[in-house]
């Protein structure tokens, strides 16, 4: 199998790569070659048996979605991004890199005869906006708020139309927010959400935006692996249509956050969250859902956390080595 992995220095795309080089195989089957492909250079992923390209483009200028599919991947991820808060505060970007790299990918490969590849899509909750239900269920219209939103909307309805043509075998993930997140803090309104739990656990202190009655939709970064590297090879022939579908995850209010942190670190990490209102960033997540009825995904085999302890505690094995 040939993959590509558009976005591959991002976090996700960092570990699915990862995850690649270890095992040498995605969705359960042998990766010979790894194209790599981000604004900067990913990482060449170390010791993996194949061959690996990594070089930096956007995919959004000219001819760079033709050099990414030189070599006719079987499978592309496609993770690349402007995120939520970047992609409101620069809407111009955001719809060059969210909407027309997307595009531009989707017509470098319907015009090879022939080709048809597995095109896995990163989509998001945003396509969601108030007013909804309390879960939303499968079939929900999208009713996107934001610029980001929107973006990924139009992504969702060009994987359908494309994979309706025949020219892709798509599948749209709409990944929860991904917590806890390694590193630093993005442009991404929901950054807090790992801050929160992150920098406590490391012994620093996180500012708190919101209100602790904030419920959201999460996942841990190796669930998100997982929702990839089960896409890469799942039989979509009774997908239908629709081939965008809600993963699966924990809905959670930022106080089960805080004492789930409470439970595993105790009061002094708790301790370190300091409650700053920032009102751009309630603007942006008072419209975003809370929780969702995922039977389509499950249904098809794609697994989460069921508690936000346990998410806690993927992170405190997967990033800091201890042991739950």
């Amino acid at each position: 199998m040939r993959v590509a992995i558009i976005g591959a220095a991002g976090m996700i795309g960092r570990k699915l790569a990862e995850r690649i080089a270890v095992t040498g195989l995605l969705g359960g089957q042998p990766v010979g070659a790894l194209t790599l492909v981000d604004v900067i250079t990913p990482q060449v992923a170390e010791n993996f048996a194949g061959t690996c390209d990594a070089f930096a483009a956007d995919l959004s200028a000219p001819n760079v979605a033709a050099r990414v599919i030189a070599d006719r991947p079987d499978v592309i991820v496609h993770l690349a991004a402007i995120v939520s808060g970047e992609a409101e505060a620069d809407m111009e970007k955001g719809y060059r890199v969210n909407l027309d790299g997307t595009r531009a990918l989707l017509e470098a490969i319907a015009h090879i005869k022939g080709y048809c590849p597995r095109l896995i899509y990163a989509s998001s909750l945003a396509v969601f906006g108030a007013p909804f239900p309390a879960k939303i269920p499968d079939d929900y219209h999208l009713t996107p708020l934001t610029s980001y939103g929107t973006q990924k909307a139009m992504g969702e309805l060009l994987l359908n139309d494309y994979s309706r043509r025949g020219f892709i075998d798509g599948i749209g993930i709409r990944f929860p927010t991904i917590c806890i997140r390694p590193g630093k803090p993005n442009k991404a309104a929901s950054s807090f959400y790992s801050g929160i739990l992150r920098e406590p656990l490391n012994g620093q202190e996180a500012i708190l935006p919101v209100d602790d009655d904030v419920r959201h939709w999460f996942a841990s970064p190796r669930a998100a692996v997982g929702y990839t590297d089960h896409a890469a090879t799942l039989d979509t022939s009774t997908m239908g249509a629709q081939r965008c579908m809600t993963m699966p995850g924990v809905s959670a209010t930022v106080g089960d956050q805080i004492e789930a942190l409470r439970a595993v670190a105790g009061d002094a990490a708790v301790a370190l969250i300091r409650r700053v209102p920032d009102p751009a960033v309630v603007a942006i997540i008072s419209g975003w859902p809370r929780d969702f009825d995922t039977a389509r995904a499950l249904s098809l085999g794609f697994r989460a956390e069921r508690t936000f302890g346990e998410i806690i505690e993927v992170y405190l094995e997967d990033e800091m080595g201890q042991k739950p």
